[in-house]
């Protein structure tokens, strides 16, 4: 089995799908913080390994904490999977951090911070009696089409 074929991409579906489940909602450990998803799961074509990409939105300390409570939770997990899953073998877990929805959410923060700070200052000139750049343009080409 090819690592991109049909059976291995329906297989990581299956697989995200219910490690999404059995982490958000059977296991009862306090270490693992509640904001924690399944980003992305990769079973090798052999069925014996799969890495599942974890995100935590928190700080450090909640990565870490979620982190060390899924190692040790990982015999519960693999035996749930193997309930839920048929498969003819259950793949080992490596759990891996995967920083990429907390990257997005602290660049769209940046984003909007430089948007408000630019509506500042071109409120500022328009206070100031400047005028904006937008409506010089729009006046020269109101003078070319005559």
């Amino acid at each position: 089995m090819r690592k991109n074929s049909i059976k291995n991409t329906r297989i990581n579906g299956e697989v995200h799908r219910e490690l999404s489940r059995i982490i958000a909602r059977e296991i009862k450990d306090p270490r693992i913080h509640p904001m924690t998803s399944v980003v992305e799961v990769e079973v090798t074509p052999d069925l014996k390994y799969c890495k599942a990409y974890i995100s935590v939105l928190g700080d450090q300390q909640a990565q870490e904490d979620t982190m060390a409570g899924l190692k040790s939770a990982m015999g519960y997990i693999r035996r749930e999977l193997a309930a839920s899953v048929n498969l003819r073998n259950t793949p080992e877990l490596i759990f891996v951090m995967d920083q990429s929805i907390e990257y997005g959410v602290n660049m769209s923060k940046k984003i909007s911070d430089v948007i408000s700070e630019d509506e500042a200052h071109e409120a500022m000139r328009v206070e100031e009696g400047l005028e904006a750049p937008h409506a010089a343009e729009a006046e020269t080409d109101g003078d070319a089409n005559e």
